[in-house]
């Protein structure tokens, strides 16, 4: 993921990936994000992404 510049960012992308079906936990910092559940990689990176933040 791109690098996260704000708080606000960062608290943006935590709340996303904590809606999505299958997300136990998350914790995302600076640069990246530990995402434990069952997900598919691909609805990780879509939710990033839906906030304008640029993710791989």
């Amino acid at each position: 993921m791109k690098k996260i510049e704000s708080v606000e960012q960062l608290n943006r992308v935590t709340t996303a990936l904590m809606t999505l079906d299958g997300v136990e936990s998350a914790e995302v910092g600076r640069h990246g994000a530990d995402v434990e559940g069952k997900v598919r990689r691909e609805a990780l990176i879509a939710a990033v992404e839906k906030l304008g933040i640029k993710a791989y």
